[in-house]
Parts: C-alpha cells; sequence; structure tokens
C-alpha cells in the first residue's frame, strides 16, 4: 500500500502506531482496575446487550438486521449470561470469603428469588398483552403465537407450569435460566475460591455431558425441554463468575496473551466472512457436517443454541477475549459517548423486565405492519428512549439514598 503524496513514512508509522494502541493491549497486564472498583466496561456492555436484545425481541423491524447475531454465531444471549456471571461474581464471592456461610447464601439466593418474581410478573403482564390484543382489537393470531396457544389449550396445566417454570413464553427464556444459575452460583463460587481452574474444568464436563446425552429440565405442559438449558449454559455464567471473582481481587481471570489475542480476533473475522459470504459458509457447513459423518455430536458440529454448540462458544469467548482486553473499549465505555449505556446497564433488570414486557407490546403494535424505516425506528427509538428514562430515574433515586445514608452516617 503506498503514501498518499505529501505523507512522511513517520506520520504513517504514527498513524499505525495509535490504531495498533487502540486494538491491541502494548504489555500484559490486568486492565480491569483496582480490586472492587466498578468497571464501567460491565455497566456499557450490559446495556448494550439489553438494547440489542429490546431490538431483537420485535421480530420483523428492518433494524433486527443490525444486531449482533447478524455478524457471527453467537448474539446478545450470551452476552447477557456471561456478563450476569460476572456481576454475580463481583457481587457475591466477598461475602464467601470474609463473611459466614449462611449470610453468602441467603445474599445470592434471595437475589434469585427476586428474579424468580419478576419473571412471574412480566409473564402475566404479556399475557395481558396478548388477552387484550384477542378481545379488544380483533387479533387472535397473537394468542398462536410466543408459546401463548398452550395457556388456551391446557389451562390447567399451564397453571402449574408457569410457576413451575416448565412453561415459558417465547422470548421470556432467560430469567428463569437465571434463576437457576444463581440457585447453583454458591457451589461455583466455594469451589472456584480455591480452585478456579477445577471449578472450570467441572463445568466443561457438566456442558459436554448434558450435550451428550441431551440432559435438560423438562417443559410441561409442552414436550422437550427449556430453550435455554442450564446445564449447558452455566457454562457461560460459571466462566463468567469465575472472571468476576478475579475482578473483584484485582486480577484477570484469562490474562491478556498475545498469540490468543491475535486468535481470537483472527477466529471473529473468520466467522463475519462465514456469515457475510455465502459461498464460504456453505464451505463451513460442509466441512461440520463431514465432522459429524465422522461420528462428532451435534453440540460439536452444528449451531444449536438450546445445548450451546460449540461454535457458538468458541465465538462467543472470542469475542469476550477481544473486547474485554481492547484498549479502545476502556476509553469509550468511560466516555461520555456510552453514558446511556452505562445508565441502562446498572439497571440491568429493571430494565430487562421493563424491556420484555414493552418489546412484547410492540410485537402486538406490530403484527399487522410491513418493515418499515420509519415506523420502526419511531417504536424501537421510542422504547429505547424510555428504557433510557426509566434506567436515568432508578440511578437518580438510587444516588439520593446513597447520599441520605451517608449523610445519617456522619452524624452518628
Amino acid at each position: 500500500m503506498s503514501l498518499p503524496d505529501g505523507a512522511h513514512p513517520s506520520q504513517a508509522h504514527a498513524v499505525w502506531h495509535r490504531i495498533s494502541a487502540a486494538l491491541v493491549p502494548q504489555v500484559s497486564r490486568d486492565v480491569s482496575g483496582v480490586a472492587a472498583a466498578r468497571d464501567p466496561r460491565l455497566d456499557m456492555f450490559r446495556g448494550l446487550a439489553l438494547v440489542m436484545i429490546f431490538i431483537n425481541h420485535v421480530p420483523g423491524t428492518i433494524y433486527e438486521t443490525l444486531t449482533n447475531r447478524n455478524f457471527g454465531f453467537s448474539d446478545s444471549a450470551e452476552a447477557f449470561v456471561f456478563m450476569s456471571g460476572m456481576a454475580a461474581g463481583l457481587a457475591y464471592s466477598g461475602a464467601f470469603r470474609s463473611g459466614t456461610m449462611w449470610t453468602a447464601l441467603t445474599r445470592v439466593w434471595a437475589r434469585a428469588r427476586h428474579l424468580y418474581f419478576v419473571h412471574i410478573a412480566i409473564t402475566m403482564m404479556c399475557l395481558a398483552i396478548f388477552a387484550a390484543a384477542a378481545l379488544w382489537f380483533e387479533m387472535p393470531a397473537v394468542l398462536l403465537k410466543n408459546n401463548v396457544e398452550p395457556v388456551l389449550r391446557y389451562p390447567l396445566q399451564s397453571l402449574i407450569g408457569i410457576p413451575l417454570l416448565s412453561h415459558q413464553l417465547g422470548y421470556l427464556n432467560i430469567l428463569p435460566l437465571y434463576t437457576m444459575l444463581l440457585l447453583a452460583a454458591p457451589i461455583f463460587i466455594m469451589i472456584g475460591i480455591r480452585r478456579p481452574w477445577l471449578t472450570l474444568a467441572l463445568s466443561v464436563a457438566l456442558w459436554a455431558l448434558a450435550g451428550q446425552f441431551r440432559i435438560n429440565l423438562p417443559n410441561f405442559p409442552n414436550a422437550g425441554g427449556w430453550f435455554f438449558n442450564p446445564f449447558s449454559w452455566q457454562i457461560l455464567f460459571v466462566i463468567g463468575l469465575l472472571s468476576g471473582m478475579a475482578m473483584k481481587r484485582g486480577e484477570t481471570f484469562i490474562p491478556f496473551n498475545r498469540t490468543l489475542y491475535g486468535a481470537a480476533a483472527a477466529f471473529l473475522v473468520f466467522v463475519l466472512f462465514w456469515v457475510k459470504i455465502p459461498e464460504l459458509g456453505a464451505l463451513g457447513r460442509s466441512g461440520l457436517g463431514l465432522l459429524a459423518d465422522a461420528g462428532a455430536p451435534f453440540y460439536i458440529t452444528w449451531f444449536d443454541k438450546t445445548f450451546l454448540a460449540l461454535p457458538r462458544l468458541l465465538h462467543a469467548l472470542a469475542l469476550f477475549y477481544v473486547l474485554g482486553h481492547m484498549p479502545l473499549m476502556m476509553q469509550f465505555a468511560a466516555s461520555r459517548y456510552a453514558a446511556p449505556l452505562r445508565a441502562m446497564g446498572r439497571q440491568g433488570l429493571a430494565v430487562f423486565a421493563t424491556g420484555t414486557v414493552l418489546s412484547i407490546f410492540l410485537q402486538v403494535v406490530k403484527t399487522p405492519r410491513q418493515p418499515d424505516p420509519l415506523f420502526d425506528g419511531m417504536i424501537l427509538g421510542g422504547g429505547i428512549l424510555a428504557l433510557f428514562a426509566l434506567a436515568t430515574m432508578l440511578n437518580y433515586t438510587a444516588s439520593l439514598r446513597a447520599k441520605t445514608a451517608a449523610a445519617k452516617a456522619a452524624r452518628a
């Protein structure tokens, strides 16, 4: 590549050096900050994942083609689970190190209980939205979508299945998964404090066993198992958990390694070409087909989401590793431009729950309409602004409470 007229080689070298410094760490070190500090990347990426989940949960808009699921094997669900594990490691591991066991357990399980009741509440709200659309707006077709039909066909069984989490509406599958993972989190934390790599090995073994023998929690009244299989998806949660526990100590679970970073980045580029170039994608699927013919199991050779197949898992881990170590991401996450995402990320559960109900409402609104740039932009943009306003209000309320508590402590 030639230099532009008048450009000096040293200028080009300086530009290249700045680009390299933004994309690749120059030394092997922990960039997560001091122990127990709030990492802006976690809030920013969680907020970004929530925005993409919201957009994806209103299918049929032109803007769903812009979310990350269109540029790789994984999507925002993997990011949500990984960051949920990381947040759990940051929030709860300290109590297991220094507090009483019962206090540590009850903190985690209290959060799981809260998630459970939030899930039940938003499930009933979404059922009410579908019922209102059918009853008042002559839209019975919405009752045939999103796993609502079994509630009408088998009401008694569904009234059992919903509180047991064995019947989940479409797009309302991730909080049951998160609840189950939090219930199991104390086991992983207690082992991870002493033997983090053993914890990871056990998690990988459980993921492989779940795929090999198709182990899953059962549905009821429907046949089959959970859409997000907890025995498979726990691997992302555990890796996030161990990462959060390391961050709590001011360390990095998987430190920067230039070779690993380069391999992960190359894999991401390869996958991008795979999904965007049909010929390359067909060739790649043929290669996976040959592995399947040779006896490799489906969770190695396909893209199954329920069992978190290996291509999805590897893509997600490569993406997290590259973005987690990229200096540019740290700079952007701490900038004012990422402030709206950070605000939403700090109120993840409230934003997710509200966004889920809002997205179901927008599905109903969108049902009779074809993709339209203006209309789709209005409903999605309005929804995202509403979620940002909610997060801003909750963050402001939290800051007032913190100031009040600090003032009381100062007077005591």
